[in-house]
């Protein structure tokens, strides 16, 4: 079983749809992952990046955001969201 993430769900989801957003400033989506993570105090743009993979692999919904991983792979602990 996965650990507890220390970030509450709805910071999650709120890092996952500022990425969507802010996206189109940005010259690769990385950089406004590393973007969001600052202004949300988030410890690394990998953790969000993580949440990002996790959404688009994992929610159909998301899809209507446009973000798509920029590499496919395994990506664990996903089970929480």
């Amino acid at each position: 079983m996965p650990r507890k993430s220390p970030y509450p769900r709805g910071l999650r989801d709120r890092a996952v749809r500022m990425v969507a957003e802010v996206r189109p400033n940005y010259e690769h989506e990385y950089a406004a992952m590393r973007a969001v993570a600052a202004k949300l105090g988030i410890g690394t743009a990998e953790t969000v990046r993580k949440w990002v993979l996790c959404r688009t692999r994992h929610n159909t919904d998301y899809a209507d955001l446009r973000v798509m991983p920029t590499r496919v792979g395994r990506v664990g602990g996903c089970a929480w969201w």
